[in-house]
């Protein structure tokens, strides 16, 4: 049967920009497939990075008016995608919106993302679905991660398991074939990209830098040695931890190049651990660090997996198209969560929906 055309939006803590999909659901005897139409990332301007970077020190009044800006900077981005695709809004059944994280702190009992869904669905004319994470939350789990439900009815027949390299590196596999974890495994993009700005680079293409940098095994211990890593799954990051946790053991006044080589070795070590530990044979790699060649070079020298990277279409905009597909389960009424992942008591249907009537 062929299922709702419904465009996915992700915007990253690596603050790449909002990546736009549509994509069509089919389901066919419980089985599900896909179909990309269309697909773009419209980068983030720097007033829009700085505005996003600094949003977490924002008063609460200053917050909810950022929220209202960025759902209205959706809409105009949104309208663009269509416009330059040439969609009929009329054939679009829903826009499933992961909006951008400015506090994931689960402990606590909340996640929140702005880009506010009711100006998106006034603005497009199109209804919205949003804020994926809190009720899973509520339930008892960590609202993260929310791609795995994809990886599963999606990409299960592609490989044993699969690796995201964004701001944060996550993992999704079926251990032991009897059920499916997934969880953050540590930082990637987001230090990487902190410290190559530093160059006046918005990132370190390829790693090329990185590759020219010498190992500091000091810093490298010190990193290995966080309590997280020795914490078991389900367990989420977020970028407060980073900020607490990761960045002050970097002696950010060091040679940038060795910083770089370093938490690039510090990554690819963690990775291969995960890797290595589950008996992991084949993985499917995607977002933005699927393309530093460092990285995929180190994480092959510890690590026993054959390592895949899809088209580049799947690297790119697998986590839009997901979001997307959280949006085609929730119009379905179907759990869009994985409880033995997130920790949940229960699946959960997650979202916010807001109609565009008027």
């Amino acid at each position: 049967m062929i299922g709702r055309q419904i465009i996915g939006l992700m915007s990253g803590t690596s603050l790449d920009g909002l990546d736009i999909v549509l994509a069509q659901f089919h389901v066919e005897n419980g089985n599900y497939s896909y179909e990309i139409k269309a697909a773009k990332t419209y980068k983030w301007s720097k007033k829009w990075q700085i505005k996003l970077a600094k949003a977490k020190s924002l008063s609460g009044i200053k917050l909810v008016e950022l929220d209202k800006q960025l759902g209205k900077e959706f809409s105009i981005r949104v309208k663009k995608f269509i416009l330059e695709n040439q969609i009929d809004p009329k054939e679009i059944t829903a826009i499933a919106s992961h909006g951008h994280t400015i506090f994931h702190q689960p402990s606590k009992g909340f996640s929140h993302q702005i880009g506010c869904g009711t100006t998106l669905a006034y603005e497009t004319g199109i209804q919205v679905i949003n804020d994926f994470r809190n009720k899973d939350i509520i339930a008892g789990g960590q609202g993260a991660p929310l791609v795995p439900i994809g990886d599963k009815l999606l990409f299960s027949k592609e490989a044993e398991a699969f690796l995201n390299l964004g701001g944060i590196s996550n993992i999704t596999f079926n251990k032991g074939g009897k059920k499916w974890i997934a969880f953050d495994i540590c930082p990637c993009n987001i230090p990487l990209n902190q410290l190559a700005q530093q160059k006046n680079l918005k990132f370190d293409r390829g790693g090329k830098i990185a590759e020219k940098g010498q190992i500091s095994f000091f810093l490298l211990d010190l990193l290995n040695r966080l309590p997280y890593y020795r914490q078991q799954a389900p367990k989420s990051l977020g970028i407060e931890w980073i900020e607490e946790q990761f960045n002050p053991l970097i002696k950010w006044n060091n040679s940038t190049k060795d910083n770089l080589c370093t938490v690039t070795e510090h990554i690819a070590i963690q990775i291969s651990n995960i890797l290595d530990a589950n008996k992991i044979k084949t993985v499917m790699i995607t977002g933005g660090g699927a393309k530093n060649n460092f990285l995929i070079k180190r994480i092959k020298h510890h690590c026993e997996a054959n390592l895949q990277i899809p088209d580049p279409l799947i690297v790119d905009f697998k986590e839009a198209l997901i979001f997307a597909f959280l949006g085609e389960l929730y119009l379905s009424k179907m759990p869009n969560t994985l409880p033995t992942v997130t920790g949940a008591k229960r699946p959960t249907i997650s979202g916010v929906l807001h109609l565009a009537e008027g």
